[in-house]
Parts: structure tokens; sequence; C-alpha cells
């Protein structure tokens, strides 16, 4: 294979493997721009809004399908877990797309978040193993495009359907279904990672000699590994608690703190995450593998602290211009902030033997607290405010942005294998 063709390959396995955030966000979103019409439709109280963000793709289900997924993924293979994900996908969105209860409505959702929990660490893996060491933040930055991407198109068509009413919402998760069937099609064209075909030869010449060891969840939790640990949930989980909030419940705060109609909403979004885009492709991808990598970590957590800071104003002074600016300034920092340096160095700090059982581990947990958060956020704001939920948010990205600063790893430009033998030393298994 020439260098042309293996870089065309690699390409199509990162811009294949990235769609797994584009369902991910796209399913998350899709949901919420949708959600004062199914609300009304399914007669949802706050108990079952909180439900079924708690157990969508948003939270829960997706940690238990990390947890699942991660594991599979490093026993029998990256392709087989990003492959079959899709399948329950699609047979999860069916059960959205056709809902007539509350019942077929949660089911779906979770079945779509097992899914998604489960392709997320498999996908984030394929990507950084096949990326070259110097040019890892630009392909690890075209997941953070495609997370971009689904909201942008989700709210778009939201807001060119929004007279269809609860159709237009239902032709918005079809469109979801169509997208993660190409997604499908074309994953199954792709081969396995090499490094886990490498790391599986290596266990078998191992296990011949009587000397292999299986992974147990002492060595992922041995110190190196429990500090990377500790590290990595103290950037993203707490980041999350905030994001999360803002994936599934922003287009409604929109209407309630900022007076704007629901399509009104939708659009705020949908330019919000098109920030998100450019900052992600013009910071993140262009400098990411270029330039300090904490001095952008530090940069994009100033944005969003000051972004959410606005949400404390008296509530007199909201309108339309300072919701215009918290989506320019918020939006910017998601491109190059807490989740792409995360799935950069989710990848970086651990072996290839178990690095997606270590992902999973820590969506499980992190996805899990959103969960909580997510169950308990609509009563919060129903009963006490926006502006007490905005506080805990900025809070949240005070925490995340001190660890990322203070504990950032210096691996730009360095091979996985450099990396692991740097942490490990001389490790066969």
């Amino acid at each position: 294979m020439t260098c042309k063709e293996k870089n065309k390959l690699t390409w199509k396995t990162t811009i294949s493997a990235s769609m797994a955030n584009y369902i991910d966000a796209g399913s998350i979103v899709a949901g919420a721009a949708g959600l004062s019409l199914w609300t009304s439709y399914l007669h949802m109280t706050d108990m079952r809004l909180g439900l079924l963000s708690a157990l969508s793709s948003n939270a829960v289900s997706a940690a238990i399908g990390a947890l699942i997924g991660g594991y599979i993924c490093d026993k029998y293979g990256r392709k087989l877990v990003y492959n079959c994900s899709m399948l329950f996908y699609m047979f999860g969105m069916l059960f959205i797309i056709f809902s007539q209860n509350f019942g077929m409505m949660l089911t779906g959702y979770i079945i779509v978040g097992l899914s998604v929990g489960a392709d997320i660490p498999a996908s984030w893996t394929t990507i950084a193993e096949g990326a070259p060491a110097k040019e890892r933040a630009k392909h690890c930055g075209t997941a953070q495009l495609a997370w971009s991407a689904g909201p942008i198109i989700v709210l778009i068509l939201s807001v060119a359907l929004g007279n269809l009413g609860l159709l237009g919402s239902r032709i918005v998760f079809g469109h979801l279904f169509v997208v993660a069937l190409i997604t499908w099609l074309i994953r199954r064209t792709l081969p396995e990672s090499e490094s886990w075909l490498v790391q599986k030869e290596k266990e078998k010449q191992l296990e011949a000699k009587g000397q292999f060891q299986k992974v147990t969840i002492k060595d992922i939790l041995k110190p190196v590994n429990f500090k990377s640990i500790l590290f990595l949930l103290g950037v993203y989980l707490f980041w999350n608690l905030a994001a999360g909030t803002m994936g599934f419940f922003m287009p409604l705060i929109y209407q309630t703190v900022g007076k704007v109609s629901s399509q009104q909403a939708n659009l705020l979004q949908a330019v919000l995450f098109g920030f998100t885009a450019i900052g992600t492709y013009f910071i993140f991808m262009k400098l990411g593998d270029k330039v300090s990598r904490k001095v952008l970590y530090a940069a994009a957590a100033i944005m969003a602290i000051g972004a959410w800071s606005i949400f404390l104003l008296p509530a007199s002074s909201m309108n339309a211009s300072m919701l215009v600016i918290f989506v320019i300034v918020n939006g910017l920092s998601f491109g190059f902030g807490a989740q792409p340096f995360y799935q950069l160095w989710a990848s970086e700090l651990f072996p290839t033997k178990y690095r997606a059982t270590a992902q999973g581990v820590m969506f499980f947990v992190v996805r899990i607290a959103l969960g909580i958060w997510s169950f308990i956020i609509p009563s919060i704001m129903s009963k006490a405010g926006f502006q007490l939920a905005a506080a805990f948010m900025v809070g949240f990205l005070i925490i995340s942005g001190i660890i990322g600063v203070v504990f950032a790893p210096k691996t730009s430009g360095r091979t996985l294998e450099a990396i692991e033998k740097e942490r490990y030393g001389e490790i066969n298994v």
C-alpha cells in the first residue's frame, strides 16, 4: 500500500469512527429540540422528564454501554463493537421514531444510549491508534467536528420542520437512523486496528510460553493508571455536567430565561454548535499538534466559565443579545476544550491491551454522574430558578479547568508506543 493510499484509508477510518459522535450528540439534541412537543404529547411530568434524560444516551444507558463495549473492544476487537453498535442504534431509533407512549420513547432512548455508549470507546480508540503521532489531535478533532455537525443538522432540520409539529421531530430522529445505516455500511469495509492486532499476536506468543496473564481490574487501577483516571475524570466529569445539561435542556432554558420562541431557541443552539465546529477546526485541529496544549485548554476553560457566568446576572438583564454572547463564547470553547482533550488524553495515557476498557470505565462514571444530575436538574430549575443551576455549572467548569491546566500531560507528537513505554516500561501484555 502506498503512502497516499494508507493516508486515505486512515482518514476514511477516522471519519467513519467519528460518526459515533455525530449520532451521540444528534440523538441528545434531537430529543432536546422536540422536548416541549414530546412533553405535551406524552404528558410528561418533571419526574418522567428527569427519568428520560437520566436513562438516555445523555447519561445512564450510555454509561452501561461504554462499560460493556470497552471490555468487548479490547477482548474481541474494535471493529466488532463499532459495527454491531450501529445495528442496535438503528433498532432503538425505530422505537423513538414511532413512539406512541412514554414506554416506547423510554425504551428507544435506553437502546440508543447503550449502543452509543458501546461505540464511543471503540471509535475513539480506533481513531487514536490509526492516527499519525504528529497528527493525532487533528484526527481526534474530526470526532469533535462530528459532535458539532450532528446537533447543527438536527437543529436546522428542527427549525425547517417546525411547522409539522411532532411529525417534524419524528423525521429528525429518522435522519439519524439513515446516518447510522450509512455509517454501518462504510464501517464494514474497514480493517481492524493494527495496534490491537499486534497486541493480540503478542498475547498469543506469551500464552504459548505459559507467560500470559489476563487483564484484571487491579491492572486498570494500579497507581500509574489510577492517577490518570482521577485526572481524566476531573477534566471530563465536571465539564460534562455542564455540557450535558446544555445538550439536553438548553433550548428549553433559552425559551424560559431569554423569552425566545422554540424555533429561535433551536436556531441559537445550532449557531452555538457552528462556533464549536469553528473552534475545533481552526484551533484544536490546526494547533493541537503544534502549540502548548495546556495553553489551549486554559483558554477554552476561561471562555466556558465566562460564558456560563452570564446566567448569574439578574433575570431582568437577560435578553437575546446576552444569549448570543453565550452562544458564541461557549460554542468556541467547546471546540478546543475539555471534550476533545479528554478524548485525546484518554487514548494516550493507557496501553493497547486495556485502552478501550479504561475509557469505558471512565465514560461509565461520567455518564452515571450526569444521569443523577439530569434527574435532579429539572426540579432545581423549576423550584429554585436557573440562576442556582447556572452557579453549579460555573463551579463545575472551574474545577475542570484547574485540573486540566495543572495536570495536563506532555504527550504531543509522540507515538502511543513511546508514551506506553515511558509510563509502563518494557511491558509485553
